[in-house]
């Protein structure tokens, strides 16, 4: 990641890099199987719908695939090319994933949806924590997604956003 410019890309809370590794500890310590755990750690590789920056090109998704293993690839390429708009609000219903890279639809197996939503909860746990702003802004609206999840995620990731981000406001 360093090589490809990870540690001087500029990223809420310092460095990609930094929040990179951040994603993976905190994967970690859920208890997280080590190729999601790499996922974590490789999760922006090929940009991310919510930031544009790519370590590598999805063209070429070998080069990753040789250094993390496939089935870390794989999920690297399943969290970058998710078009969140799109998914988020399916990932419990039908689990369609749409490909923001070609356009088409994936449909992940049940193992992959899991993690899928767990590198995203982790990367916006990282997120709220580093960034006051973005948690008073998306906090609340996270919250309630990854309360609609909760069949996904496992009791550690349940229990880090229920206590990292706040509810809506009652009106």
């Amino acid at each position: 990641m360093a090589a490809r410019g990870a540690e001087e890309t500029p990223h809420p809370g310092g460095t990609l890099l930094g929040h990179l590794r951040r994603v993976a500890a905190l994967l970690g310590r859920w208890g997280a199987p080590p190729a999601v755990r790499l996922a974590g750690l490789a999760h922006a590789w090929y940009g991310t719908d919510g930031f544009p920056v790519a370590l590598g090109d999805p063209a070429r998704r070998g080069e990753l695939a040789e250094a993390a293993g496939e089935e870390a690839e794989s999920l690297v390429y399943l969290y970058g090319a998710c078009d969140r708009a799109f998914t988020y609000p399916r990932l419990t219903g039908d689990g369609a994933v749409r490909d923001r890279f070609t356009g088409g639809v994936l449909r992940p197996g049940p193992r992959d949806l899991r993690a899928l939503a767990e590198i995203t909860v982790a990367n916006e746990l990282d997120l709220a924590a580093a960034d006051p702003a973005f948690r008073a802004e998306h906090g609340p609206a996270l919250r309630a997604l990854f309360t609609s999840w909760a069949r996904l995620l496992t009791p550690q990731a349940r229990r880090a956003a229920r206590d990292a981000l706040p509810e809506a406001p009652v009106p």
